[in-house]
């Protein structure tokens, strides 16, 4: 199968439109269109259905695109393996916001001093974003939260955290949560830890700042849930009420990960790093 019909599809796919794939890919809508074509011929198989807006994946464009994925990074992989030396020329890393405030300087000093040749990318944000980022071979390691559950994924590293709600020292503030971006698993944790606890949440306030979040407890205007390892590296362990979950509540480790099916070279390394 031609790997550029491949490469056709997941742009149609990633983008949701033909015109927007075109553009990325620098040829004309009617060629992209043509290739689509030509693959759902091959396969026998309907990948799109066609909407005002654009195009979404149909149930079989949905199961075939994380193989296309998987081929195209295996294609160019090997290729790759033939025309360059058996050493690490590049690493892409993903983290997100939460662990890149703890620990990803001293990860990427450490790294660079260690192995200096190599090309360092960094890529930040929410858990839900390196997870797609990981899965769609744009990364080839990431720092999350939580442990991974999709099968895809191995855990190269863990790092244990204190997990915390964090308040006002006032009392009588009112019940109202402060949120990080969408997709951040502690966000998603409090909610469901509330909801449980059958605890009224009067509403919730959204920041894209983990600073800013931790401001706004200091003066009263909400409460959170992070690990204890931010408060203390952002300077407000002094500041705000940090009342610790047990390990049984709140267990939500950082782990480094990785696909199997794309381990660094230097993954032993990776995991013996010292870096907490």
């Amino acid at each position: 199968m031609d790997l550029n019909l491949l490469k056709v599809f997941v742009s149609v796919a990633k983008n949701k439109s033909i015109s927007l794939a075109s553009n990325e890919l620098k040829c004309a809508q009617s060629n992209v269109t043509s290739r689509v074509k030509q693959l759902e011929k091959i396969l026998g198989l309907e990948l799109f259905y066609r909407v005002p807006k654009g195009v979404i994946l149909t149930s079989s464009g949905e199961k075939f695109y994380p193989q296309a994925l998987e081929i195209i990074h295996k294609m160019e992989s090997s290729i790759a393996s033939l025309c360059k030396d058996t050493q690490l020329s590049s690493l892409k890393i993903g983290s997100t916001d939460c662990n890149a405030v703890v620990r990803i300087s001293t990860f990427l000093l450490q790294l660079h001093k260690d192995f200096p040749k190599i090309q360092l990318e960094l890529f930040t944000g929410t858990t839900k974003d390196i997870m797609k980022l990981i899965l769609d071979y744009k990364v080839d390691i990431a720092f999350i939260s939580g442990e991974p559950i999709n099968e895809n994924l191995i855990i190269l590293k863990k790092f244990e955290e204190e997990i915390a709600i964090l308040e006002p020292y006032e009392e009588n503030t009112p019940n109202v949560t402060l949120s990080f971006k969408d997709g951040c698993v502690y966000d998603e944790f409090l909610r469901n830890y509330y909801k449980q606890n059958n605890i009224y949440v009067e509403k919730t306030l959204s920041f894209g700042n983990l600073e800013t979040i931790l401001s706004c407890i200091k003066v009263g205007m909400g409460k959170t849930l992070l690990p204890t390892s931010i408060v203390k590296k952002m300077g407000y362990d002094k500041d705000i009420k940090i009342t610790i979950l047990p390990k049984n509540e709140a267990n939500i480790p950082t782990c480094m990960i990785c696909r199997k099916d794309n381990i660094p070279k230097i993954s032993d390394y990776l995991k013996k790093m010292d870096i907490n």
